[in-house]
């Protein structure tokens, strides 16, 4: 269950929605519920209701807060009769804080964000109660789940982020017109965008710039480029699309300043076997290995993003080097691995439960 809507681009949902599907691979009768702005993104899912957009760790989270959403959590609970459910951000208002109240059967919580909300502090009491009743605790990163515990003491099962490393090899490149760089992400100011496109004033003429996504900083920032024909804004683009830029470009390029709990985005470039620019971030850290998997510079520096960018469009030996590590690398990351391990959590969690119940 995702607490953010399964139509809007964003981390959680790609990570529900993934291992949602690799899950079906293994066999399991796996449903996807969440809030869904418009058609459900896949026959599996059953929608919850629109969301509104809300501020939320330096970006916009797109969450389903109200009582509409709230009773059709409830009837999908008890009309599907789940085995188990699988709560990501579980203290999200919306459907997954109102599972975690209402549900009555086994439930693992999965925590993704850095930082702790605000308002875990104002009611921790509450939120030590819900989280009570959670079978398994899990985070995606050390971070995140420091960032929880902080607040929230307990023990938590640190796993991973999953992609699909195999969607990554079997497309075509999209056709480029010279050296380009390409950026996919929330055009919000903790994702560095602006440092990015001050960066290329210190680029070669010929480098061009794909920029993916949308955002609250779309608007200002194009106009900053209105006379740069480098670069390119893409808008939203597919994951179709995205996989195709991702391998035609030369370089990724990931100049968050901050609040990042993972970096599935460094994950999909090195799937894609692009080198890797990113910033120097506690979360990126937990994916990539500086200078052997990709190549990490200070957050908000652009002197030192335009000189990591310049050396890996170049793509000497140890560029070279690198895209091969980080090839590897990401395979550890895949989604399907990362259903093995938590099948494994949910055939434990039930075993448990049908224990205690012939006690």
């Amino acid at each position: 269950m995702s607490p953010y809507s399964l139509t809007v681009a964003g981390g959680v949902q790609g990570q529900v929605l993934g291992l949602g599907e690799a899950l079906r691979g293994l066999g399991v009768d796996a449903r996807v519920l969440g809030p869904c702005d418009g058609p459900p993104p896949d026959a599996m899912v059953t929608p919850l209701g629109n969301s509104v957009a809300t501020a939320a760790n330096g970006s916009m989270a797109a969450i389903a807060p109200d009582l509409p959403a709230a009773l059709r959590t409830i009837r999908a609970l008890r009309d599907e009769g789940f085995d188990l459910v699988h709560l990501h951000e579980p203290l999200a208002p919306g459907p997954t804080l109102t599972a975690l109240v209402f549900n009555d059967g086994p439930m693992v919580g999965t925590f993704h964000r850095a930082g702790v909300a605000g308002w875990y502090r104002a009611v921790r009491p509450l939120c030590a109660w819900g989280l009570g009743h959670l079978a398994v605790r899990a985070a995606v990163s050390e971070e995140a789940r420091d960032s929880i515990a902080e607040v929230l003491p307990g023990t938590y099962e640190v796993l991973w982020n999953g992609i699909d490393t195999d969607r990554y090899s079997t497309t075509e490149p999209w056709p480029t017109t010279g050296p380009t760089i390409l950026f996919v992400g929330r055009h919000e100011p903790r994702k560095g965008l602006a440092v990015l496109i001050e960066a290329m004033r210190y680029l070669p003429s010929g480098v061009r710039l794909w920029v993916a996504g949308e955002g609250p900083e779309t608007s200002r920032l194009r106009h900053t480029t209105s006379r740069d024909e480098r670069v390119e804004w893409l808008g939203p683009v597919s994951e179709w699309d995205k996989v195709r830029r991702l391998q035609g470009a030369d370089v990724l390029c990931a100049p968050s300043l901050g609040a990042e709990s993972f970096g599935v985005v460094l994950l999909e470039g090195l799937a894609a076997q692009t080198p890797v620019v990113a910033t120097d971030l506690a979360g990126y850290r937990r994916v990539v290995r500086a200078d052997q998997d990709a190549r990490l510079v200070p957050p908000g520096d652009p002197h030192a993003l335009a000189g990591a960018l310049r050396t890996a469009i170049e793509h000497g030996p140890e560029v070279s080097a690198m895209v091969v590590s980080g090839h590897d690398r990401a395979a550890g990351f895949s989604l399907d691995r990362l259903a093995e391990r938590y099948l494994e959590l949910y055939e434990k969690v039930i075993a448990n439960q049908a224990a205690s119940i012939r006690l």
